[in-house]
């Protein structure tokens, strides 16, 4: 049981903040390439299997990051590891924008995706442990806010950057393009994350299970307001005896080896990206000047979604604790399943072909609404609210090592898609593309219903198979 005061949920919420920090280098990261993708393909002159390979090979580093991330995070500790993602993003905006060569930006590349894979793991699981039960939902979401925000700031930087350049591949400042500015910007944030990883608490859970146990009731007590943190510390302890080192064979089970919730986990990671949320988020400025729309209009557009993303993760922060993860889930399925309708609909009405491509009146109209749709039901429910059940969905002895392969499923499926669109979006075209996530997105719905424990109020230590 907590204290209502006032100055401890200042606290929480402080520290969740800080931590979230890590979902804006992964929102960041996701979209930075957005605004570089064209000049990088005509400054190394790519195919678009090779231009889709050097946008998606970080996700690569993204699935190993996440996958040891839990591992790492219970024998350094969460800080510690904030602190790794922290330098590795770093490290990378600064490889990726002097980059020579592509296989040069190659590397850095995989070298940032580590660092977000490791913040993707790191952020979830923190927040979910830090945070009263009460609040959680709203909490966890704020990890999907600032995803969404790193989405923004880094269209908005792409947009502001080629702007003042007059077009991406143009000179800006010292004789560099505008397009290695982009990815030099993603110094700021990763900084600001590795400063604020010093000045937060160790996760109670961590402390409890290498036997700091005065230190994480100093924490429940002061950050959480428990009124007996002493007790909850006994409680924590109980559920963390087999939790000694956590490792593979804690989540090993009878259903394919795994235990069934860790494939709900899996599959539920999979799905988010299989709907095609960061087909959009990865190409949307690409995608919009392939259908008739200018550059400027096209990084704007990418921008004005971007908006609609952040402001609809507060409908999840707000109703996620009052409504539950799963009626949001099923109503986020059926949205997002209407408006990729809508667009794969507009997008089989194109005329032309190559750099030619336009969408008729008015299905230029109704792709750009039915895109926008989808975003608006994705950020509201999908987005944020798997990101809440995979740090909260697992029991304690198993939490870190699921989260990770749950996360790493997510990078690998995240790869797969953006790897697959840009040829497929030549070979097939985008109404067959749209059509597909369509699918996944009516898949979601079934998943969600027949699957999908809800979670909504109950404590960490009560979470059990």
């Amino acid at each position: 049981m907590t204290q209502p005061a006032d100055n401890h949920t200042a606290k929480v919420i402080g520290v969740t903040i800080a931590a979230a920090v890590g979902g804006f280098l992964f929102g960041f990261d996701s979209s930075v390439v957005n605004g570089a993708v064209d000049s990088i393909q005509e400054n190394f002159g790519l195919s678009s299997f090779v231009t889709g390979f050097a946008v998606a090979i970080a996700l690569l580093g993204c699935a190993v990051g996440a996958w040891f991330a839990g591992r790492l995070a219970d024998s350094w500790g969460r800080k510690r590891v904030m602190l790794l993602g922290s330098a590795l993003f770093t490290i990378s905006s600064v490889g990726s924008g002097f980059a020579f060569s592509i296989p040069d930006l190659m590397l850095w590349r995989v070298l940032g995706g580590l660092g977000i894979g490791i913040a993707s793991v790191i952020a979830p699981a923190y927040i979910a442990e830090i945070a009263p039960a009460r609040y959680r939902g709203g909490l966890a979401s704020l990890q999907q806010l600032a995803i969404t925000i790193g989405i923004f700031a880094a269209l908005l930087s792409d947009a502001v950057l080629q702007n003042a350049a007059g077009g991406p591949s143009n000179d800006l400042w010292f004789g560099m393009e505008a397009w290695r500015w982009m990815f030099l910007v993603g110094v700021v944030p990763a900084l600001v994350y590795g400063i604020l990883a010093t000045l937060i608490p160790e996760s109670p859970r961590y402390l409890v299970g290498k036997h700091l146990d005065e230190e994480a009731a100093r924490v429940l007590g002061e950050i959480t307001g428990e009124v007996d943190p002493q007790e909850r510390v006994k409680e924590i302890r109980l559920t963390l005896r087999r939790e000694a080192k956590s490792s593979f064979s804690d989540i090993r089970g009878p259903k394919f080896g795994l235990q069934p919730i860790v494939w709900v986990g899996i599959t539920m990671a999979i799905l988010q990206q299989f709907v095609g949320i960061n087909a959009i988020f990865y190409y949307s400025t690409t995608l919009w000047k392939s259908v008739g729309f200018s550059e400027n209009q096209s990084f704007v557009t990418s921008v004005i979604t971007s908006v609609i993303n952040v402001t609809m993760t507060f409908v999840a922060i707000l109703f996620v604790d009052r409504f539950g993860r799963k009626n949001l889930l099923q109503i986020g399925s059926i949205g997002m399943f209407v408006g990729l309708v809508m667009a794969a609909v507009a997008f089989t009405q194109a005329v032309g072909s190559g750099d030619e491509l336009t969408l008729p009146t008015p299905w230029g109209t109704v792709a750009l609404i039915g895109a926008n749709l989808f975003v608006i039901f994705f950020a509201a429910t999908w987005g944020p609210i798997m990101w809440v059940m995979l740090g909260e969905m697992f029991p304690n002895n198993m939490r870190a090592v699921a989260l990770g392969i749950s996360t790493a499923a997510n990078w690998v499926a995240n790869f797969s898609i953006t790897l697959a669109f840009p040829p497929l979006t030549e070979s097939i075209g985008l109404g067959f593309i749209y059509s597909f996530f369509a699918f996944f997105a009516l898949l979601s719905f079934f998943f969600v219903k027949f699957k999908i424990r809800e979670t909504k109020g109950m404590e960490l230590e009560d979470m059990i198979l």
